[in-house]
């Protein structure tokens, strides 16, 4: 790889190769766009800042009933028929649309355990779940988390919630 030569205003010449001139030239662009803003003093419009959409694919598996009602990592009863899932680093309580990418079927489940035990695996879906994906076994999905700058996401997210109606009883 050629050395490249990258010298600051007031210092001498540095030699450096290509990858490390490139970090050192955006480091210093953050720099100084930092400092341009520390002390400004006056009132700019803000640019609205697109923000990177996360996603994962992988292989998925499921788990149901020998560990229906043992303790997940958050504390609930593990239940087999709701829309859950494990995720090794994923936060506890969020989000995540599910898609089996053989048949394009998705699903929105809540992170509420660690997991997968294999490795080769991004994620454990409960029963239900992987019922609702046509998951058999294991297959490659990929993973969506929900954030609430995404709204359409969120729209779909809700629109997949029912509500049960409540019924009277008759005396």
């Amino acid at each position: 790889m050629r050395p490249f030569h990258f010298k600051f205003k007031g210092c001498k010449a540095v030699r450096l190769k290509n990858g490390v001139a490139a970090g050192m030239l955006i480091l210093t662009m953050a720099v100084t766009a930092s400092a341009n803003d520390a002390g400004a003093g006056e009132s700019r419009p803000t640019a609205k800042v697109k923000s990177h959409h996360w996603f994962e694919i992988g292989q998925a598996s499921w788990y149901g009933l020998p560990f229906q009602g043992k303790k997940t990592a958050n504390g609930e009863a593990f239940d087999m028929n709701s829309l859950t899932c494990a995720h090794r680093s994923l936060p506890l309580g969020s989000w995540v649309r599910v898609t089996n990418l053989k048949n394009r079927r998705s699903i929105f489940v809540r992170v509420n355990d660690r997991g997968p035990v294999p490795e080769n695996r991004v994620v454990d879906l409960s029963f239900a779940a992987a019922q609702a994906v046509g998951l058999r076994g294991i297959g490659k999905v990929k993973l969506e988390m929900v954030r609430k700058e995404d709204q359409d996401m969120a729209k779909e997210l809700l629109a997949q919630v029912q509500f049960p109606l409540i019924h009277e009883v008759s005396r």
